[in-house]
């Protein structure tokens, strides 16, 4: 797919959606058993190449094991996996069965865990010997543990369950700025609008792509699924600890990879290594980033070190991604680019009414003109009818537009903190913190921050009888950690005697937020 312009790409632009769709199928069983389809470097060296052969015959064997187990269609099943062969096939044997998959993260805390198990009800949760104890066994019908014994039980040919279309086929949860991570369910057919890998990335048959967003998250399985259903060659590497700039760059660099997705808080922490082009001599043909707005610096250093102009592009979980940059088109740095084609999308005020050329709005998608569009709120039907049976959906995410069409990310319309790439629901923070014996009030906010571009920042009003310290703030760290995750706990903890609330109480994060803002520009 080559295209001269955006206008091209935008006139030739057709939907195709097919009334019978499963995404194993489309994914993994169309591919010749004898190619290779996966290049999995664990941490501590080890490579191992996989074909689709392979994976095919591992899917069928782990969708034998769940119906033998009960699963049926509709069912959910639950993972908490490194990244590994044995997982994506696990993802396609969940899929054939008809059931919905709901992949967690083990960088998740126990309270995370515990939300989404208690809300989703799934029938089956798989997982690994290394993360087994972390699973309160009640919340979930049947456990498994996957090994080799596990799927060497499973019939080594399996015919999928037919799914329509729109069948539910994902189970994504993202975090609000009131309640609890709430899971959004998408269709089979939500894979075909993610045409980014098209678009973007420019997906070529055999080439070596990388991923570098986590199995958890729409930026992790899309840039997994997109680009095999597109007959690229995975690269995984199941890191160990967290995100290291010289590994992921030496990794790249010895694997010849082409073809990258990653995230503007990775591409910080690569810019910290002043003669990476030379130290990590690279091969990349495309690379994209999405999560939060990538700034320009990011894109010149990469293209310094690597000559290939980084291409940002846009979307959430119920969404993505609705606007791009693309190489047919000129690249400004600082913009999230012009819309999906196929996507409408404008900046609209309170009322649904575009906005002038120029002015921040709100950025919306004509609601259910794409395949993307989610099937709703994961048993919220009073959400899902609030947020997705209008004519617009909308994003809470602000931007404007210039007067060539490109849009520039304004910040968010609501108090989600966007950090390194993850979106944090400010309450659920709070409600840990709240936990804590010697935490009174709290109120989380967003706090600039130069390599994760914001870190999650607690304001906390200690209860009687205890002090503020360094130790007990990092205590507090240590605590929300802990219960919710590795990625949403507040990296900054200020002691305050009091918050902003309005006449009725509620916390006003607006003016929290106005004075980090205002303190780091003071510098």
């Amino acid at each position: 797919m080559g295209f001269s312009s955006y206008e091209q790409a935008c006139a030739e632009h057709r939907w195709q959606v097919p009334a019978r769709y499963n995404i194993a199928q489309d994914v993994c069983d169309k591919h010749p058993p004898e190619k290779l389809a996966l290049i999995h470097e664990h941490f501590d060296g080890t490579v191992r190449e996989v074909l689709w052969g392979e994976l095919q015959e591992l899917s069928n064997r782990f969708a034998s094991v769940l119906q033998t187990a009960g699963v049926e269609p509709g069912d959910r099943v639950a993972m908490l996996l490194p990244p590994t062969p044995e997982t994506a096939a696990v993802f396609f044997g969940t899929w054939k069965c008809g059931a919905i998959l709901l992949s967690m993260s083990v960088l998740y805390g126990d309270e995370g865990i515990r939300h989404r198990l208690t809300d989703a009800r799934p029938r089956v949760l798989v997982t690994n010997a290394e993360n087994a104890g972390r699973i309160d066994p009640s919340l979930v019908e049947r456990v498994l543990i996957l090994d080799h014994d596990l799927l060497a039980t499973g019939a080594q040919q399996f015919e999928p369950v037919e799914t329509a279309a729109d069948d539910p086929a994902q189970l994504y949860y993202t975090s609000g700025t009131t309640g609890l991570a709430k899971g959004i369910v998408h269709a089979h057919r939500y894979l075909l609008a993610h045409e980014e890998f098209s678009y973007c990335h420019e997906v070529q048959d055999g080439e070596l792509f990388h991923g570098m967003g986590e199995w958890a998250w729409a930026a992790g399985i899309a840039p997994l699924l997109g680009p095999w259903r597109l007959g690229a060659v995975q690269c995984v590497y199941q890191r160990e600890g967290g995100f290291d700039p010289h590994r992921q760059l030496d990794f790249l660099s010895r694997h010849h990879v082409t073809n990258v997705f990653t995230t503007p808080t990775a591409m910080r922490s690569m810019m910290s290594i002043e003669d990476a082009g030379t130290r990590y001599p690279q091969r990349l043909r495309r690379v994209c980033s999405a999560g939060e707005p990538l700034n320009p610096e990011a894109i010149r250093w990469f293209r310094e070190q690597y000559g290939v102009t980084v291409l940002d592009y846009y979307g959430l979980s119920e969404s993505y991604p609705l606007v791009a940059n693309y190489p047919f088109m000129e690249v400004r740095e600082g913009s999230m680019g012009k819309a999906m084609p196929g996507w409408e999308v404008a900046i609209l005020d309170e009322d649904e009414r575009p906005v002038a050329q120029g002015e921040r709005g709100e950025i919306c998608l004509r609601a259910r003109t794409n395949p993307h569009y989610p099937l709703g709120y994961w048993e919220q039907p009073e959400a899902t009818v609030e947020t997705f049976d209008g004519d617009w959906f909308h994003t809470k995410d602000a931007a404007s537009q210039d007067p060539d069409g490109y849009y520039w990310y304004e910040g968010r319309a609501d108090d989600v903190i966007i950090a390194a790439g993850y979106r944090i629901g400010p309450f659920e923070v709070e409600s840990v913190c709240l936990e804590h014996p010697a935490v009174a009030e709290a109120a989380v906010v967003a706090s600039p921050d130069e390599r994760r571009g914001f870190v999650v920042k607690a304001f906390v009003v200690l209860a009687t009888g205890h002090d503020g310290s360094d130790a007990l703030a990092d205590e507090i760290k240590a605590f929300v950690r802990d219960r919710l995750s590795a990625y949403a706990y507040p990296r900054r903890v200020e002691f305050v005697d009091g918050l902003p609330k309005t006449l009725t109480g509620k916390i006003r994060r607006i003016e929290l937020r106005q004075l980090e803002a205002e303190r780091a520009q003071a510098g």
